[in-house]
């Protein structure tokens, strides 16, 4: 594949792109840059793009490797290692919760599933209202998702659902839910269906393929496999003086013994809502508020997979192409917990560590594999009163974990969200159904799965629960006592450091995050650039 399709890493790295790989550094480095920006996804990678075509010395820091369209083989062992944190297998403190987070040049937009949606407007409202950011109106925001929309590729999808996606349209057609098509941010997609283990024809419009070259091209610099471990700050000068960091193997986890300083003029910090956080606490840099590392917000997913009587063949074709809404507005904003319904692509590894059971019995059920569906609900955390997401945290060694806490709250929106998805799977004609729990059981019909639904236990480990989607622990204010950043990202303690990821946002979206922080990265590095150029 890699014969006939040009690669455009390899290409320009052919072409001089300034590109260093800390694997392959022999010596310590020490750095200088205008701005330095921590993390090249979709904060980093935007932020980067901007800031060099406003005609600054950017340099990109990224702790994954870089990888290009020729590095990806459709092969779960070779992606996960290389493309996730932790190998895929990130979880909660206390285990109960998978998340799916990238780790690479291009962040997790080179894993994701493309799905695009604009920050939902009553969450826009939610946040003018609650937490004094008054210009966050639809209209406000418009041109920033238009500008966004339009230089990654991001538009409706047109082909025809895949099979594994057609089973929710049937279903919310059968009981008349509310749904629509996925906007996909793709260009010339092959329509192949492993856009998690990286896209081998460069059709995902990632960081990787879009604004990271742009950077490159207008002379950014960009340094990976390098771990940042902290910044040092002039406490006198409210100030980051120097970033300070690792770095990495060619595994991308072990240390080399080399490390790395850079000084810049402006700190941008785009290391995801967990990573982010993470590096102010390993500093020792609190904000007045407190509230570094809190209210994270993962979107916590419930599943329900079927045994459909036709083939579906959930591992083929685009992986998201049909939502439903319907169940995000059956109650009040900040009352019962909504979900959002989209299915997932199903591929043997990832199905073999999330659907429940072990030996004979779970391989029974991946023998049928071509017949069978999976639905997500998605669920909208931050809202309700008892809904305050969870905490970064530091182990011993310095790396983070996220403590999330599963309460009353939530289990009320996991078993509402089996028996939703549970109703609709039948209506769209499955054979079986059964919710991803270790005590759940195939059932043949919708009276039989609701009764099991009502019946099973709500304990952590035993409901299969997993997220991709990380916001918050950095959240954007009115007041620096209530919040970490200003509208724009903005530190309100350190002059000269910018948050632009997914952290500072306030609560969960509501819907995949990848448009939204695209729309207030570009808003938020737009507003640094003209700072910057004052002085």
């Amino acid at each position: 594949m890699s014969g006939k399709i040009p690669d455009l890493i390899r290409q320009g790295l052919a072409s001089g792109w300034k590109a260093m790989d800390g694997a392959a550094q022999r010596n310590d480095l020490f750095l200088s840059a205008d701005v330095a920006v921590i993390g090249s996804g979709a904060g980093g990678g935007i932020a980067a793009e901007a800031l060099s075509l406003a005609g600054l010395d950017v340099l990109l820091l990224e702790e994954g490797g870089l990888h290009s369209s020729s590095d990806f083989r459709l092969l779960e062992a070779k992606a996960y290692p290389e493309l996730y944190q932790e190998s895929a297998s990130r979880q909660t403190l206390d285990k109960a919760i998978t998340i799916l987070q990238g780790r690479a040049v291009g962040g997790s937009t080179v894993v994701n599933w493309t799905s695009s949606f604009r920050t939902p407007p009553d969450t826009l409202l939610w946040w003018q209202e609650n937490h004094g950011l008054p210009g966050l109106s639809v209209e406000a925001m418009r041109p920033w998702f238009e500008q966004a929309e339009r230089r990654l590729g991001i538009g409706p999808w047109l082909a025809e659902p895949n099979g594994n996606n057609l089973v929710l349209e049937r279903g919310c057609l059968a009981l008349g839910l509310r749904h629509a098509r996925i906007p996909r941010n793709v260009r010339g997609c092959w329509n192949l269906g492993y856009c998690g283990m990286g896209c081998p024809t460069n059709a995902k419009q990632s960081m990787l393929v879009t604004c990271i070259p742009s950077a490159l091209s207008w002379g950014a610099r960009l340094l990976s496999r390098a771990r940042v471990d902290r910044l040092a700050a002039d406490p006198a000068g409210k100030s980051i003086s120097a970033i300070e960091g690792s770095f990495l193997g060619a595994d991308g986890n072990t240390p080399s013994g080399r490390r790395f300083m850079v000084r810049a003029r402006h700190v941008v910090l785009a290391a995801g809502a967990i990573g982010t956080p993470a590096i102010l606490l390993r500093s020792g840099l609190a904000d007045a508020s407190g509230q570094t590392g809190r209210r994270t917000f993962l979107h916590p997913v419930t599943l329900s997979a079927a045994l459909m009587p036709e083939r579906i063949e959930p591992y083929n074709g685009a992986p998201q192409s049909v939502y439903s809404d319907h169940y995000m507005h059956t109650q009040p904003l900040d009352g019962a917990l909504g979900f959002k319904l989209e299915v997932p692509p199903i591929h043997p590894l990832l199905a073999s560590v999330t659907f429940p059971g072990f030996g004979s019995e779970q391989a029974s059920l991946l023998r049928q594999l071509p017949h069978l569906h999976a639905t997500l609900a998605l669920m909208r955390d931050g809202f309700h009163p008892d809904s305050r997401g969870g905490e970064v945290r530091l182990r011993g060694d310095g790396s983070p974990v996220l403590d999330y806490p599963l309460n009353d709250v939530i289990w009320d929106g996991a078993r509402r969200s089996w028996l939703a998805m549970a109703e609709l799977q039948f209506a769209a004609g499955a054979r079986l159904a059964m919710p991803l729990h270790e005590a759940a059981r195939p059932a043949s019909s919708w009276r039989q799965a609701r009764a099991m639904i009502e019946g099973l236990p709500l304990r952590a480990l035993q409901a299969r629960l997993v997220s991709a989607h990380v916001m918050g622990g950095m959240a954007m204010g009115g007041d620096p006592s209530l919040s970490v950043v200003d509208e724009w990202g903005g530190h309100w303690t350190w002059r000269n450091l910018t948050v632009l990821d997914g952290s500072i946002f306030p609560t969960s979206i509501g819907a995949n995050p990848q448009l939204s922080v695209y729309a207030f990265a570009l808003r938020g590095a737009d507003h640094l650039a003209r700072a910057l150029a004052r002085g």
